[in-house]
């Protein structure tokens, strides 16, 4: 059986932050992470920015609706399966597997999505 982890679930800070140094040495590293972090953050704006110039709610909606369509056609094509009462054959589980695939990528592409106007790296008109 195959199985499809997403990565919806996104952990806040996992940043390691030693305990046993002095406050000085800290507050330095601290300080190094945060510009480690701005330089992500300034290279996903433009990078994503160049590659994604003109975003809509539009699109967003349109995005929606592809996800939407791609989870009905999932459920669907399940049931269908399970309408004969017999086990689903090598080639009916391809076909449940490809249309949720399709839909876990929507998912995700949705996800990134928000995510990137979120922290900033594109803009919404």
């Amino acid at each position: 059986m195959s199985s499809i982890q997403t990565g919806t679930y996104r952990r806040q800070r996992d940043h390691f932050e030693p305990q046993d140094i002095d406050p000085q040495e800290q507050r330095r590293l601290r300080g190094l992470l945060e510009q480690i972090d701005y330089a992500a953050f300034v290279s996903n704006r433009e990078v994503v920015g160049q590659m994604l110039p003109a975003l809509t709610t539009a699109n967003f909606q349109r995005l929606a609706v592809m996800t939407a369509t791609a989870r009905a056609k999932w459920v669907a094509e399940g049931l269908r399966q399970s309408e004969s009462g017999a086990p689903s054959t090598p080639d009916q589980i391809a076909r449940l597997t490809a249309a949720r695939t399709a839909f876990d990528e929507l998912v995700e592409v949705y996800d990134g999505l928000r995510r990137m106007v979120e922290r900033g790296y594109v803009t919404v008109k």
